[in-house]
């Protein structure tokens, strides 16, 4: 796994150990940053990415967020409630010397704490097969954790369904192999 695009681009990333994580695929997350790039759904109709604000939640690697560090956001918060995902998320994010514009925080993104400050961007990434995505966001969005207009990137697999969510709007949909992306705005 690897850093596709940016400042950090090309530089190798970990995964964590055993095959409780799955990290998305550099082919995926190279689609899922041309689209973020190019769809304007930015500020002015422009790229979303610069300057941005990020949560990549159920963050496993810290692949997401990083990536959006590698590409010009501001500052990304990893939440994950596994301690391994986020010592493996924190090693790479020190490995790119990331460390000041990047925080990690333990916890279950259904019950996640208070935000410290929302995202105008955010990577969920939940396990498949769980049904995960749409409590994970009524949750963050209870929380606090979106800025208004915010863009939601959520990777699913084929099978697993994202129920409508009155808060949101659906963007786009891809489908890349067995995984599904889809982006959606907080309304």
């Amino acid at each position: 796994m690897r850093v596709i695009a940016g400042s950090h681009r090309g530089r190798r990333l970990e995964a964590p150990s055993g095959d409780a994580v799955r990290p998305t695929a550099d082919r995926t997350r190279e689609a899922v940053f041309n689209i973020l790039a190019h769809a304007g759904w930015g500020a002015d109709g422009g790229a979303v990415l610069p300057g941005a604000r990020v949560l990549d939640a159920f963050c496993g690697s810290g692949a997401l967020g990083l990536e959006a560090l590698s590409r010009g956001a501001a500052a990304c918060t990893f939440l994950d409630s596994a301690t391994a995902a986020l010592e493996c998320t924190r090693r790479n994010a020190a490995t790119l010397r990331e460390e000041a514009r990047a925080s990690m925080i333990r916890a279950d993104a259904l019950k996640p704490p208070p935000a410290r400050e929302p995202a105008t961007l955010a990577f969920l990434d939940p396990p498949y097969g769980r049904d995960l995505p749409g409590p994970a966001l009524t949750a963050l969005a209870a929380h606090g954790w979106f800025c208004p207009g915010a863009v939601i990137v959520v990777e699913t697999s084929a099978q697993d369904v994202l129920p409508p969510l009155p808060f949101c709007e659906l963007l786009d949909e891809r489908r890349y192999r067995l995984t599904v992306v889809r982006f959606l705005r907080l309304t």
